[in-house]
């Protein structure tokens, strides 16, 4: 069953989404976590189910980390996107916290070439977990904040957040 909660945070207010779970922290694995206008953000749709008790776990997260007190997400996705779009997810995933890389170095981390770039920020687009899963700390090549779905102000707050130098 698809649940879903709403939770204000420093980027506006957030739509959680999730599916049920045996095997994930609270018993619910994260389908979806979008922010205001976000470019192919989560719409509730008919048929979910409103639970913000299925996020407590989640939601605690969130908190510790908007208040600087959380560097690593210790959560479980629903699985989606296509193979090479895990393969960049993934890739995100190793990006530590308070650092940055840049599209051509995710595209080397998955054993792309360079040329693979624009395929990268693509697949970045297409993230359905923004914050979680950590887009916001890829950046240009010449350390220009560019593409984020969720908007280049709020890309700049988060890296703000986790004292990456501007």
């Amino acid at each position: 069953m698809t649940v879903y909660t709403t939770m204000d945070s420093p980027l506006g207010r957030l739509l959680l989404v999730g599916e049920e779970s045996a095997t994930a922290k609270g018993g619910t694995a994260l389908a979806a976590l979008s922010v205001p206008d976000q470019k192919h953000g989560a719409v509730v749709q008919e048929g979910w189910h409103e639970d913000a008790d299925a996020f407590r776990e989640i939601v605690s997260q969130l908190r510790s980390y908007f208040d600087g007190r959380l560097t690593a997400f210790d959560i479980e996705y629903v699985p989606s996107g296509s193979d090479f779009q895990r393969r960049v997810w993934k890739a995100l995933e190793t990006v530590p916290y308070g650092t940055t890389v840049s599209y051509g170095e995710v595209a080397a981390r998955i054993g792309a070439s360079r040329a693979a770039v624009r395929a990268v920020g693509t697949a970045l687009g297409a993230n359905p977990l923004l914050i979680v899963r950590p887009c916001h700390r890829v950046i240009g090549a010449s350390g220009a904040l560019t593409g984020y779905a969720g908007g280049l102000e709020r890309k700049r707050r988060l890296l703000d957040l986790e004292n990456v130098p501007s």
